[in-house]
């Protein structure tokens, strides 16, 4: 809605019932008005005396009264507030239109009375009214993700006061204070685990369908359950600092932002409500002046004008829409920072990702055990044993694929480090070697068969350990950066949208066309420096691309900065997710593509609905200038052009709302929350 005059303070339920009531009081005056009018006496053939002696139109103007002061007040105060502003809406020209039409009467009623229309005013207001309550209706509907939100934070919190647990609403609970946190119970705020362990539901917030285990020292999110063991939690993020807190206000701040479509729709309509009332003046002079019909019928024609080419439904086609969308992200965990970023998701063909840690895992794993003359298992045993001495990532990865096994868990003895080389141990009596051909060169060990293997793992883009027993060359361990389980998705889910997919990496071309080949990204930028990235980006804009970039780290930064749409993953750095223009709170690279099919969704929305409103206004403006009248006998009065205008509104509201049944292509999980 272009602007409602003395609501600006009010929330959207409030407004709702704001406008319900005023729409009734018209409603219930309207209905005698209409009767003891020229329309009741001849169509309706109600020919009742007017009460106490009044005559007709004294009887209607009292009537009118609670319709013009109290009901259609807003739509003056509206009026007075643009015109203070030095722009015109179609606040503007609906009291163009209630005001002609109730003073024109008012005129005719004190000089002796005659033929007045207060029907048309008020049944106009009536109308008006009833688009504006159903249009509020539909875009509260919208405001269904905030609100589910919203709801999701406990109103209580239990405090832990000296020896006492106490508790507070969750409103009072401040940064440093204990929570005691039982098993069912939802966490009040963000914190940090001082006691206990337990795993968390965080399905809620990030969409994870897996809970998380969390330990002492581990960071937990407001709003999520605690399902198994009891915590002690100290917090550190309260009130708007939460994590929720933040959602709700990036899904907010989307809402009400404009989109550039939207701009564009509100200098429009500027110009429609100049030219409403141009053509109105215009209408009447024609009327009365050229034709010679009655001044009473002029100002009928002239009034209709100024209702029917009301741009209610031109100022609504792109807000509606980007309320709907915003909120269907959040349903989906894929937070819009403002409707820039919906609009420009619809237009990119080009989604370059960072590999490690938005693709990847970002961290090791054991992807080939390859022996000789011992048994896998026996030879992971032995590894582990020495591996668990170091705390090495690829250290964590092999006892980590150890552990995952099953296999026999060992003690390592004189365990000897050797920086940059690898490690040599004792374990169940024998001499265990872990680590690169120089460890190896360094114990005098040859590789033999094996050399062959390990040059042709390694030249596949995985980092190997050569593993001795004994002296003896015993086998080869591959470790790599193993893909997230649902990157190979979606990159087929961003082909079937037509979107070419780029991997961008700082790694090595061989580690990088692997993870490629894996994946089915075709076109991979390797060895780049992450200062180089925002420049590789400027470069396929160049070609004239409309680029995405996908990152998580804070050398994606500035790639996010340059790109058309910056995506962050929402378990990367605070830097990315803050220089970005949407977040993926799920981080999961799959929820790329349903980011980008939402945008072309909604602004296939703003489309439609931009589309309806300029084709309404373009032919309902002649109806009503009564350019059809003369050869059909045909035209509108003003109450009729006021159900008009109300119900294309109402279709461009409910248009926009019918967003949230899109159907994605690539089909990701709707955030429990919302069920």
């Amino acid at each position: 809605m272009m602007g409602h005059g003395g609501h600006s303070s009010m929330s959207m339920a409030d407004m709702v019932a704001d406008m319900r009531r005023r729409f009734l009081i018209a409603a219930l005056f309207s209905m005698p008005i209409l009767l003891w009018s020229s329309i009741g006496r001849d169509v309706f053939e109600f020919h009742t005396a007017a009460p106490f002696g009044l005559r007709d139109d004294v009887f209607q103007l009292l009537l009118s009264l609670p319709v013009i002061f109290y009901a259609a007040w807003i739509f003056f105060d509206g009026a007075y507030r643009a015109l203070r502003a030095h722009t015109l809406d179609m606040m503007v020209l609906v009291a163009v239109g209630v005001g002609a039409g109730w003073l024109y009467s008012l005129g005719v009623t004190l000089t002796g009375g005659g033929e007045v229309f207060y029907e048309a005013a008020t049944v106009l207001s009536a109308f008006v009214l009833l688009g504006h309550w159903f249009e509020m209706r539909a875009r509260g509907g919208a405001n269904e993700a905030i609100r589910a939100l919203l709801n999701l934070a406990p109103p209580m919190a239990t405090v832990i006061r000296g020896e006492e647990a106490v508790d507070v609403p969750t409103s009072e609970v401040t940064a440093g204070d204990l929570l005691l946190v039982r098993p069912g119970s939802k966490l009040a705020v963000d914190g940090v685990v001082e006691e206990g362990e337990s795993d968390i539901d965080e399905s809620m917030v990030t969409g994870e369908s897996l809970p998380v285990h969390k330990v002492f020292g581990d960071a937990v999110i407001g709003a999520t359950v605690n399902t198994t063991g009891t915590l002690r939690v100290r917090a550190t993020k309260v009130g708007a600092d939460t994590a929720l807190a933040q959602i709700v206000l990036l899904v907010q701040e989307a809402q009400n932002s404009k989109a550039p479509g939207q701009r564009l729709a509100d200098r429009a309509a500027f110009w429609l409500v100049f030219v409403a009332l141009l053509g109105g003046t215009v209408t009447f002079v024609i009327w009365s002046v050229f034709v010679g019909r009655p001044v009473n019928e002029a100002i009928l024609f002239a009034i209709t004008v100024v209702v029917i080419t009301c741009p209610d439904a031109l100022g609504l086609a792109t807000p509606t829409a980007i309320m709907v969308g915003s909120g269907l992200g959040a349903r989906r965990g894929v937070l819009f920072k403002n409707a820039m970023a919906i609009e420009s998701s619809a237009h990119i063909d080009t989604v370059v990702m960072d590999k490690t840690g938005t693709l990847t895992k970002g961290e090791p794993e054991v992807t080939d055990v390859i022996v000789e003359g011992i048994e896998e298992d026996r030879l992971l045993a032995l590894v582990a044993a020495v591996e668990r001495e170091s705390e090495h990532p690829l250290a964590q990865a092999i006892v980590a694929e150890a552990e995952r096994r099953g296999v026999p868990t060992f003690r390592a003895e004189q365990f000897d480090s050797v920086p940059g080389h690898g490690a040599v141990s004792t374990v169940d009596g024998r001499r265990i070697a872990v680590g690169n051909t120089r460890l190896m060169d360094r114990e005098r060990i040859d590789l033999g068969t094996l050399a062959a293997r390990r040059a042709e793992l390694s030249g596949d883009g995985r980092t190997v350990v050569a593993v001795a027993v004994d002296g003896v060359a015993a086998g080869l361990i591959a470790l790599a950066d193993a893909p997230r389980p649902t990157a190979a998705a979606a990159v087929t889910a961003l082909r079937e949208l037509g979107i070419e997919v780029v991997m961008l990496t700082g790694d090595n071309e061989a580690t990088a066309k692997r993870i490629g080949s894996l994946l089915g990204v075709t076109t991979v930028i390797a060895e780049v420096l992450p200062s180089d990235k925002a420049s590789k980006i400027t470069e396929l804009q160049s070609q004239g691309r409309k680029v995405a970039m996908v990152g998580d780290g804070v050398n994606d930064a500035p790639a996010l900065a340059q790109a058309d749409v910056g995506i962050a993953i929402g378990a990367g750095t605070d830097v990315a997710i803050e220089t970005a223009d949407l977040v993926l709170m799920r981080s999961d690279p799959l929820d790329v593509a349903i980011a980008l099919e939402i945008g072309r969704g909604t602004v296939r929305k703003m489309r439609q609905n931009l589309g309806w409103a300029i084709g309404y206004n373009a032919l309902a403006l002649p109806i009503a200038a009564g350019v059809f009248e003369p050869a059909f006998g045909f035209t509108l009065r003003p109450e009729i052009a006021a159900l008009s205008m109300s119900g294309s509104s109402f279709l461009v509201a409910v248009n926009a709302v019918l967003l949230k049944r899109l159907k994605f292509a690539s089909a990701g999980p709707i955030n429990p929350a919302y069920r």
